[in-house]
């Protein structure tokens, strides 16, 4: 028998039920994983509480690392005992809370010698998320300047480095000194805590009045309209998530407005959906992390079947950098 995490309805983290599953064998393009970790994203959130809705009931989670056990028919660049990890959609439902699953096996990557299981969990999607942002929707080049929301979280650290890497100077916002600190101490040069500073105000006293090229904003409908504000002239506004509600509806004339603003809405899955995409996506995350170049900060570990009090604080924004749950 496997345990699995599952709901059978939405709302908070009291509906998330450990359960016991038969797992069946893995059908053809499938491989069995078995779960060494199993990373914990915002949008696991916005699955149980049906903000994202998914066909109940339902497994949860986007993101796992481990060891294949079995592989279907028809699977031939995976193998049994290849470590590999995981970073959710398109294809695939979510179901990475549990101590094994099958999965499609064309979304597996193969882990590189240098990368751990805890790592992997903690990076595949925040990582790859970090590596669209940065070298595809918006390519970052030497002497930018951008503001990136929450970046002391997962995303945000590994965006602070990784665009220092590239050369640019990074504008962070955050919710204390503690996190700022730690912000300042990934790359970010200007950390913002929104608290008590108006981050419109601060970037804009820290490019001269300039305005950044690009904002990479997962907070949503706290800060949307704020960072339309910090942005220049044909700047770019890259709206990522929903940590604080919805972004409510958009008169496209307030682009016009400041300047005649880009606006994008991006998706991880959208930008790895072909799997010649995916291998260069993780393969390019791959690389910065085994250069030392960005570091995962895997700071909360919990027993995958406290997954429940890992969401509540996840949501209550009491953690910093990654977390994984353990099976």
């Amino acid at each position: 028998m496997t345990h699995v995490m599952r709901i059978h309805q939405t709302g908070g983290p009291e509906v998330l039920c450990w359960e016991e599953i038969d797992l069946p064998a893995p059908a053809a393009g499938e491989a069995t994983v078995r779960h060494e970790a199993v990373g914990l994203n915002f949008i696991d959130i916005y699955h149980r509480a049906g903000v994202y809705p998914v066909a109940l009931p339902s497994g949860l989670g986007m993101e796992g690392a481990g060891v294949v056990t079995a592989v279907g028919a028809g699977v031939a660049d995976i193998a049994v005992g290849d470590r590999v990890a995981y970073a959710g959609g398109p294809i695939e439902p979510v179901g990475a809370y549990a101590e094994a699953r099958n999965i499609p096996a064309d979304r597996l990557v193969k882990l590189p010698a240098g990368i751990d299981f805890k790592t992997a969990a903690a990076m595949m999607l925040q990582g790859m998320t970090a590596q669209y942002l940065l070298r595809r929707t918006y390519r970052v080049q030497a002497g930018d300047t951008i503001l990136i929301h929450a970046a002391a979280g997962g995303v945000g650290l590994i965006v602070c480095q990784w665009a220092k890497a590239l050369g640019a100077t990074v504008i962070g916002t955050v919710g204390s000194d503690d996190k700022a600190a730690l912000a300042r101490a990934h790359g970010c040069d200007h950390p913002i805590v929104y608290a008590r500073e108006n981050f419109v105000e601060r970037v804009r006293q820290i490019t001269g009045g300039a305005g950044v090229p690009v904002v990479y904003d997962s907070i949503g409908k706290d800060t949307f309209f704020a960072s339309l504000d910090c942005l220049r002239p044909l700047g770019l506004m890259v709206s990522f998530g929903n940590a604080s509600g919805t972004v409510p509806p958009l008169d496209l004339g307030e682009l016009t407005k400041r300047g005649s603003l880009f606006l994008t809405r991006p998706s991880l899955f959208g930008y790895t959906a072909q799997r010649a995409d995916l291998l260069a996506t993780a393969g390019e995350l791959f690389d910065v992390v085994t250069s030392g170049k960005v570091k995962i900060e895997v700071n909360q570990t919990y027993a995958l079947k406290d997954a429940a009090r890992a969401q509540a604080d996840l949501a209550a924004r009491k953690t910093t950098g990654s977390t994984v749950m353990l099976p």
